[in-house]
């Protein structure tokens, strides 16, 4: 059976939920990394139910057609980029709220729905799911789970996998696995929710999660913004304060070229007060010494630092923050870097970005969730005429990444490899690692359809 022979028993088979429109179809050659397929995609099936699901891979793995799994399209690593002879699943139209047990404090969720959209509802319950990325606005908490987000609030509150206690997965070849458990302890088994969780579409489409939930912190919430210097005393001062013992709901760094950015984007004069920032707050019953130890930290660093308690304008500060990659994307196309290193070596890692950067004559606005270490590096770039990133670009990110490597880090905190970091997976994890991970997707997908392309580098 030809491949648009298949695409017509998948329309018989769940009808209007395949689309081949052309329009359609070329939004999905790209996603939130700037990257783009140039080659539209077979179809579209934007899936409604599990059973749709279940049709759409039992007749693609049948066929030996690739599917490539997308929420909102809001990744960073190019993970649900589709292009010529693919189809695209879409779980975005499976976005209901099943069950919301306040007593057990979980929910359990469909992939589709967005992040923000599920506190809003939690909130009226004074529940609220902890994992917090930057583009909850717009991003679906299923695509949170396949790529591991992180966010602001991590430092504290952990990453997307802490807060998943279960997950309904459909495999490549149709079959539906439930994992995990309700309970708030569970060792039975191989911890394959875990696996799950941070895949990238390669093991398996994720149709329902069960996720931990948390009691909305009470008492007051502290916003401190702290203007420095220089990038290393900022960075020190970050390091000094996870160092006392503090954890800060949100410890968030910006250095001068991301002021710059965000004072040309919102018409703010962030930069005139000092060439980086350090964006803190502190929430729950000790909220108010621990703001009080920071800012001594703080101004022991040599920073000037200003505190409120009232929740609007800490949120006004935090718009600020969020703000950071709209502003890049206004000025031409973006490569979003992801890094992760040792939280006390915050200050070496931005040196060596500051001589990246002079070296090869190029700014590179960074943010760092330096509560946890990790660490957004960004540069800005005019597509050569193939539409691709530059190679001087390649080879600055490549000397980035490789300095997070020698200070103990990792290649990606949050937005997961995609078509982006496949090409330095080995030099993390090693030739031995990387043939063991290959050998655990055969076992979930065996005829290799779920996302080719996507993580690993091409076979030696």
């Amino acid at each position: 059976m030809s491949s648009w022979a298949a695409i017509a028993a998948l329309r018989a088979a769940i009808g209007d939920s395949v689309s081949t429109d052309p329009v359609e179809l070329a939004t999905l050659t790209r996603d939130k990394s700037g990257h783009d397929s140039r080659s539209a995609p077979l179809a579209l099936v934007t899936a409604r139910s599990v059973e749709e699901v279940q049709a759409t891979l039992r007749l693609a793995n049948e066929h030996g057609i690739p599917v490539v799994p997308r929420g909102a399209g809001t990744g960073l690593a190019g993970g649900a980029i589709a292009s010529a002879g693919e189809i695209v699943l879409s779980t975005l139209a499976m976005d209901r709220i099943l069950e919301i047990s306040v007593a057990d404090e979980l929910a359990v969720i469909q992939p589709g729905i967005i992040n923000s959209d599920l506190n809003d509802v939690l909130a009226t319950h004074g529940l609220w799911f902890a994992p917090d990325p930057a583009s909850r606005a717009i991003s679906t908490v299923g695509g949170n789970i396949a790529t591991n987000a992180g966010g602001l609030l991590c430092a504290k509150y952990g990453v997307t996998r802490e807060a998943v206690l279960g997950l309904k997965v459909v495999l490549a070849d149709g079959t539906l696995l439930n994992l995990g458990h309700r309970t708030v302890k569970g060792v039975t088994g191989l911890d394959l929710t875990a696996l799950l969780i941070g895949s990238e579409g390669t093991l398996g489409v994720i149709v329902e999660a069960t996720v931990r939930l948390r009691t909305l912190p009470s008492g007051p919430v502290a916003t401190i913004g702290a203007f420095f210097p220089d990038i290393a005393s900022a960075a020190a001062a970050s390091a000094g304060i996870t160092a006392a013992g503090l954890r800060p709901a949100a410890l968030e760094l910006l250095d001068a070229a991301s002021l710059r950015t965000i004072d040309a984007h919102l018409g703010l004069d962030l930069s005139t007060r000092g060439n980086s920032w350090l964006l803190l707050q502190t929430d729950g019953a000790a909220s108010a010494t621990e703001a009080a130890a920071a800012i001594e930290i703080i101004r022991s660093a040599g920073g000037d630092a200003e505190i409120t308690t009232d929740r609007d304008e800490g949120e006004r500060l935090f718009a600020i923050r969020r703000a950071f990659h709209p502003s890049l994307e206004a000025q031409g196309t973006v490569l979003i870097e992801d890094i992760a290193v040792p939280r006390s070596a915050l200050p070496e890692i931005f040196a060596a970005i500051a001589d990246i950067g002079e070296r090869y004559g190029i700014a590179i606005p960074t943010v760092a969730h330096a509560g946890d270490g990790n660490l957004h590096p960004n540069f800005v770039y005019e597509p050569g005429d193939d539409g691709l990133v530059p190679e001087h670009i390649w080879d600055a990110a490549n000397e980035l990444f490789l300095a997070a490597l020698r200070l103990g880090g990792t290649l990606t905190g949050e937005h997961g490899v995609g078509i982006l970091k496949r090409r330095w997976l080995r030099d993390e994890l090693g030739d031995d690692q990387v043939a063991l991970q290959r050998q655990i997707k055969r076992v979930f997908d065996p005829r290799g359809i779920l996302n080719p392309g996507k993580v690993f580098p091409p076979e030696p």
